[in-house]
């Protein structure tokens, strides 16, 4: 393991080069336009994998391709490990709110700042230069790797598991390693202990043919937008519950896992400093870490309606959007949500207007398993990469596929993330520190070798 070790410590520039080359590709899955990043940014990391000593291949889908990296080398025997991430990235508008161009990365303070630094590009690249460390030193691997990565997280990883389930014998495996998620806070390696799931809507609101004269017609005829307004006023109580009848009747209460949040230390100033809300605030009863990680949610995550452009135009729209999604806990189900939402919707839209619900995606809520021969080896991995105990915490997103993989595969999930709090995954300024990036290469080698026994 030494060799190995000095390896990624003597190449971590070259590493660093390599990232920034692939961060400069625009792998945008949301918009058609960047189709042809998408299938450039699938080359580069087919060379990636197959630099490193993986048998490397691209998989098309009906969508965004799958590109398969594969070792086998250490016998039917051994362990194998899979490993997942994704090449996509979100979208990077507001282009004004960043300080330098989303695909130019930049190094400011020991962080990388790039659409996609920490999600997920820089995560995923790491353990392909783990692989290589070892390959190249070692001239072989501790145990069977594979690595999948897909073009389409972002977008709801449409065709993600078909692929699997058509190919679960080849991707049978022991172990499923995920690194697309948080530590706690800097120098503290975590382990991830839960995830919430996702019902994601569309709630559109119809009014007159056309959009109005507001003096002419205001008074007479139901404004979508009040109409919308007052929909989603009713989705929470004044205590922050949300409202929707029935919505907690699934909510596993998880007391063992609230008492280790409470034992975390968490420092709920830094939150707000990250975020620079001048308060915290949330569902009443429930600390900040709880209403993060083990407690559902129901958010407004976009709003369009009427004339939004410069200057003055007196319309009364004829239709007003919502954008909203509800994160969602152990046991909760996205299909029951959404027959509980739109039964919700129907009883409170006003007379006058027409309410529309379109289903967008969703995902089931994950918990880990915190014990067995998996996490030990993962916990003893990070340990010697930074020197510090682990902890283990939840992670308020969602990664649909964790409990599809558990689900298709019949093989434990190991999140084990890199990035940090206030990385602005989803917003301008997006960052992943470079310390990180280079610990977590050392902790993926550790693992790989801590999982040979199997």
């Amino acid at each position: 393991m030494n060799d190995v070790h000095k390896y990624i410590d003597t190449n971590a520039q070259r590493f660093q080069d390599e990232l920034f080359d692939f961060l400069r590709i625009p792998s945008i899955s949301a918009r058609t336009e960047h189709h042809a990043d998408m299938k450039a940014c699938a080359d580069w990391l087919r060379a990636s994998m197959q630099g490193a000593g993986l048998d490397a291949s691209i998989h098309d889908t009906k969508g965004h391709p799958i590109v398969l990296g594969e070792w086998k080398g250490a016998g039917e025997n051994a362990p194998t490990v899979l490993i997942y991430g994704h090449y996509d990235v979100q979208p990077a508008e507001p282009l004004d709110l960043w300080t330098t161009p989303p695909f130019e990365p930049t190094i400011r303070d020991g962080r990388v700042y790039a659409r996609g630094s920490v999600d997920d590009k820089g995560q995923l690249h790491l353990h392909i230069k783990a692989i290589e460390a070892y390959t190249r030193t070692a001239g072989s691997l501790p145990v069977n790797v594979i690595v999948v990565a897909e073009g389409e997280e972002e977008v709801g990883s449409e065709n993600l598991m078909p692929f699997i389930e058509k190919h679960a014998q080849r991707l049978a495996c022991d172990a499923i390693v995920i690194s697309d998620s948080t530590m706690i806070a800097p120098r503290s390696p975590t382990i991830g202990a839960s995830l919430r799931g996702l019902a994601y809507f569309e709630l559109r609101v119809h009014g007159p043919r056309s959009d109005l004269h507001s003096g002419s017609y205001g008074g007479a005829v139901i404004n979508p937008a009040t109409a919308l307004a007052r929909i989603i006023a009713t989705l929470h109580d004044e205590k922050g519950h949300i409202a929707i009848p029935g919505f907690y009747d699934d909510v596993l209460e998880m007391a063992d896992f609230r008492k280790q949040i409470g034992e975390l230390g968490y420092d709920e100033n830094t939150l707000a400093e990250e975020t620079g809300v001048p308060s915290l605030g949330g569902e009443a009863g429930y600390s900040t870490p709880e209403r993060l990680w083990v407690r559902p949610t129901a958010e407004i995550n976009g709003l369009l309606s009427g004339y939004t452009a410069e200057g003055s135009k007196t319309v009364l729209p004829a239709t007003a959007m919502a954008k909203i999604s509800f994160r969602l806990v152990p046991n909760q189900d996205p299909a029951t949500i959404e027959k509980l939402f739109r039964a919700h919707v129907q009883n409170v839209t006003p007379e006058g207007v027409r309410a529309e619900i379109i289903t967008m995606h969703g995902g089931r809520p994950w918990r880990a398993r915190l014990e067995g021969k998996l996490v030990e080896a993962a916990a003893r991995a990070l340990e010697s990469a930074w020197d510090k105990p682990v902890v283990y915490a939840g992670e308020g997103g969602s990664i649909p596929i964790v409990p599809e993989f558990e689900r298709v595969l019949g093989a434990p999930v190991l999140l084990m993330g890199f990035g940090l709090p206030g990385e602005n995954a989803h917003a301008p300024d997006e960052w992943m520190s470079l310390e990180n990036y280079v610990y977590g290469a050392h902790a993926s080698a550790s693992l790989l070798d801590e999982l040979r026994g199997g």
